[in-house]
């Protein structure tokens, strides 16, 4: 059985000029990843590897989810290619995972993220929003061998609100 979990960065802020990558969270960003860290924390199958895009607000969803779970940070396996918002790109990435981990926990980016809960799990999601939780399950033990699973939970700011 494989367990993967789904994190879309926390909401960034556009106030400075900066390249896409370097954009930071914004102080809503930041309350909606402490919420959602706190209301996950019982949700996730443990061992679990944490694998996180480069991107700055990614990184910084990360590490506030990490805190609040009691996961190493030095821990955190930091990808460029996980920098994308393409999802055959992010299912390439996923299906070439180490089957040394049952339970992996992303952090990305949308569209890739939308469309891969949606083309993987058996609920159909309009939009995982900034923060979105997604866990989906599947019933293989090899990574490169997942194909339709099934969708355990999510958490979204709004429904803690």
């Amino acid at each position: 059985m494989k367990n993967l979990i789904l994190i879309r960065h926390a909401k960034s802020s556009w106030d400075a000029p900066l390249k896409d990558i370097d954009r930071p969270l914004n102080n809503r960003g930041i309350l909606d990843a402490q919420l959602v860290a706190s209301n996950c924390q019982n949700s996730i199958p443990s061992p679990f590897l944490i694998q996180c895009s480069t991107a700055k607000r990614a990184k910084e969803t990360a590490l506030i989810i990490a805190a609040t779970i009691l996961y190493p940070i030095e821990n955190i396996v930091f990808k460029e290619e996980l920098y994308t918002f393409d999802e055959s790109k992010l299912e390439k990435i996923i299906k070439s995972s180490s089957n040394d981990f049952e339970n992996c926990i992303l952090f990305g980016h949308n569209e890739a993220i939308t469309n891969f809960v949606n083309k993987f799990g058996d609920v159909y999601i309009d939009n995982v929003p900034t923060s979105g939780f997604v866990w989906l399950q599947f019933d293989t033990d090899n990574w490169d061998k997942i194909s339709k699973g099934k969708t355990k939970k999510t958490i979204f700011p709004k429904n803690l609100k």
